[in-house]
């Protein structure tokens, strides 16, 4: 196993976007918890900006140790971030991209929700059948997902793929096998699916219904999305993950 190439720039990269996106997320939370601001501000007598501010920044460093930290761990396994490498650090840049492969691919994943969504219900009723079928949510979903793309691409593939990858790969010899990525892979579309439960929890009461759907149609997109970091780098991840979001918060409340 190498070492790890230097990180940090592409860490601090990581970190200004994903204090961006918290930013732009605020529109679509108070959409769904329409207090939830307001009840943040007085329990921090604070303003309202003031919250989104400090909560902006807090994910924004979040990002940036997690991406730092995952990077590290995953670079000498054949993870990482070779456009943002190849542009922050004159690395080589890869041979082949898959840009078109990567947006069609979560585009798929978020199609296959609806339709999972469809034969089995959503995981999240919303009995007046108003709040997300409408332009202005959709509008606000377009606002959100930068934050699925980046901010959790982060936590869930860069960082905890990372770190599995890198504890897994103790039992290979320290090299990364296929069993050693699958584990990675499939373990990160889990935890992917369970880190939805407390904003669903928030919404509806946590049935088993609600768990199992939450859990499985957050980690059927989480497979597609670790497969392309590990085939494609995060960079088609991150693109594939915002397709998706695309598709299931923005075209879908657009199309009622």
């Amino acid at each position: 196993m190498t070492a790890s190439p230097p990180q940090r720039r592409i860490a601090v990269v990581l970190g200004i976007a994903g204090t961006i996106a918290t930013a732009l997320l605020f529109p679509y939370v108070l959409a769904l918890q329409p207090g939830s601001l307001a009840s943040a501000s007085a329990a921090m007598h604070v303003p309202a900006w003031a919250v989104v501010v400090a909560q902006s920044l807090q994910n924004g460093v979040l990002c940036f140790l997690l991406a730092w930290a995952g990077l590290k761990l995953g670079a000498p396994l054949g993870l990482g971030a070779p456009w943002l490498g190849a542009m922050l650090y004159g690395r080589a840049r890869p041979a082949s991209s898959a840009w078109q492969q990567a947006a069609l691919l979560g585009a798929g994943a978020g199609l296959l929700v609806l339709g999972a969504i469809t034969l089995f219900g959503a995981p999240i009723e919303d009995p007046s059948k108003k709040l997300h079928a409408s332009l202005g949510f959709a509008l606000r979903g377009l606002l959100a997902a930068p934050y699925g793309g980046i901010v959790e691409e982060v936590q869930l593939r860069v960082f905890a793929m990372g770190l599995i990858a890198w504890l897994s790969s103790r039992f290979a010899g320290r090299q990364a096998r296929p069993w050693v990525m699958i584990v990675a892979i499939v373990s990160a579309a889990l935890l992917f699916g369970i880190g939805h439960l407390p904003m669903a929890a928030k919404l509806v009461p946590l049935t088993i219904d609600v768990v199992s759907r939450v859990i499985a149609y957050n980690a059927l997109c989480g497979l597609v999305f670790g497969w392309l970091y590990w085939a494609r780098g995060i960079e088609h991840a991150m693109l594939a993950h915002f397709c998706a979001d695309l598709v299931l918060h923005v075209a879908a409340p657009a199309l009622g």
